[in-house]
Formats: structure tokens, C-alpha cells, sequence
């Protein structure tokens, strides 16, 4: 399933840069660059398994490295250089650290019984938010806003997410969506609510109900 899942992304990472400008060297990091960019760098080429050394705040050679190898896996010209276009692209199926860690917490705690898929569904249902009017714009604000999620009030959010869940936070930060879009899922066995039960279905994932 992954190496599916993989191929997708990579069709729709190639589909999403086709019509962007040139490179812009003002905001290139490359050898030499230093600071909090550079580990954010790092941090997001290891996540795509791109970077195996140390997350550091100094672009030396093994960054260069992996951030050619993302560029040629992503069509672009792997020079090495992570400019506009190629942090545009690596931003785009990527999420940071710290959001990583919370995804994969609402994961583990929502589904940590469900299949695999069902994982990435509950994880692409936060990034789903984060686009739509209503909820908050951010990954943090998603989860935290208030009752948008009983795991967080209970305490199940704060236990360590397994690996599965990380992996499958992973792959949602790629794009990749089972729900079709969905901005809700509930169990049906469990919830009472009327209202939910009455939101358009956009997908049936193990035990959990996708909708919009």
C-alpha cells in the first residue's frame, strides 16, 4: 500500500509545481547557510527519509545531498540549492516537528485500533480543517480549538504515539486523503449526535464515518 501511496504523492507534488516560478536565490539556503531554517530543513527531508545525519543548524554536504535527491524525486533540476520552488514543494507534503508530533498524538489516541488507512484518514481530517473557513488555520489550532476533539480534554492525547500513527501523520502531511475531504468522522456505534449523523458521507474507513 505505501509504495502506491508513494506514487501518488509524487504525481501530485510534480502536478502542484508545474506552473511555478524559477528558483529565487534571495531566499536559497545552500553550503555554508546556518540558523532555525536549516534545521527546519533537516528536520523535514529526514521525515521523507531524504536525510539520515544529525538535524543541525548548518547546511553542509549530506543536506546538500538530500536535498538533491528530494529535487530529482520531485522533477525539479537537483542542484542541490533549496530555493523558493523547492521549499514550496517540500513544504507541500511535509508538516514540521512539532505538528508531526500532534497529528500522530490525535492518531493514536482516535485510532489507534483502526487499520492503517483509517489512521491516515483521522490524521488528513486535521489538515482538512486547517484549509477550510470555519476552523483555525493551523495544525495547533485544530486540535486544541476547544471540543473539537474529547481525546485532547481526557487526557489521551498526551500518551506517545505509536509508530504506525507517526507514519500514517507522515503520509496525510504528503496529501494523501482517504476521506475524500472529509472535515468530520465520528463511530456510529457510539455517537448520538443528530446533527453529525446528518453531514454528507464522504467515506466508510473500519469503524469511523467520513464526512463533510
Amino acid at each position: 500500500m505505501k509504495r502506491k501511496l508513494g506514487t501518488l504523492v509524487l504525481s501530485m507534488l510534480i502536478a502542484s509545481i508545474l506552473c511555478l516560478p524559477l528558483e529565487a536565490s534571495a531566499a536559497s539556503l545552500k553550503l555554508g547557510s546556518k540558523g532555525t531554517e536549516v534545521q527546519d530543513l533537516q528536520e523535514r527531508l529526514y521525515m521523507l527519509k531524504y536525510y539520515k545525519g544529525n538535524i543541525t543548524n548548518y547546511f553542509g554536504a549530506s543536506t546538500k545531498s538530500a536535498v538533491a535527491a528530494f529535487q530529482k524525486g520531485a522533477g525539479l533540476k537537483p542542484d542541490g540549492v533549496a530555493g523558493s520552488v523547492t521549499l514550496h514543494a517540500l513544504h507541500k507534503v511535509t508538516v514540521d516537528r512539532s505538528d508531526l508530533s500532534r497529528m500522530a498524538r490525535v492518531v493514536n489516541a482516535e485510532a489507534g485500533g483502526e487499520s492503517y488507512k483509517g489512521k491516515i484518514a483521522v490524521a488528513a481530517v486535521i489538515l482538512n480543517r486547517t484549509k477550510s473557513n470555519g476552523f483555525p488555520s493551523t495544525i495547533r489550532g485544530v486540535i486544541f480549538a476547544p471540543s473539537a476533539f474529547s481525546v485532547v480534554s481526557n487526557g489521551q492525547f498526551w500518551k506517545m504515539p505509536t509508530a504506525s500513527a507517526l507514519d500514517a501523520a507522515k503520509d496525510a502531511a504528503k496529501r494523501i486523503d482517504p476521506t475524500n475531504g472529509a472535515l468530520y468522522f465520528y463511530n456510529p456505534k457510539i455517537t448520538d449526535s443528530r446533527w453529525m449523523k446528518a453531514r454528507p458521507v464522504t467515506a466508510k474507513i473500519g469503524n469511523h464515518v467520513f464526512a463533510k
